[in-house]
């Protein structure tokens, strides 16, 4: 069974914390997620932010799909 690796981004604004927990297979709806709470009036979540914050999931390319990866568990010991 694949491991299911979790990624984190937060932002900390004023006294207000937004903090996004998505797994690579759920990118798009973080992403979109990300679009509703900026379009949102009641949040003081901004596009900027959505936007900086959506960057940070595009670039945090998968385990599996990063140049080189070995998994622990398929290194051969010393």
């Amino acid at each position: 069974m694949p491991s299911r690796d979790v990624n984190v981004i937060a932002l900390v604004k004023g006294g207000e914390r937004y903090v996004f927990l998505y797994d690579d297979d759920s990118r798009a709806e973080a992403l979109k997620t990300l679009g509703r709470y900026a379009a949102n009036p009641d949040l003081s979540f901004s596009w900027y932010d959505a936007a900086v914050l959506g960057q940070k999931v595009r670039l945090n390319t998968p385990r599996s799909q990063r140049a080189g990866f070995v998994s622990r568990a398929d290194r051969k010991a010393d």
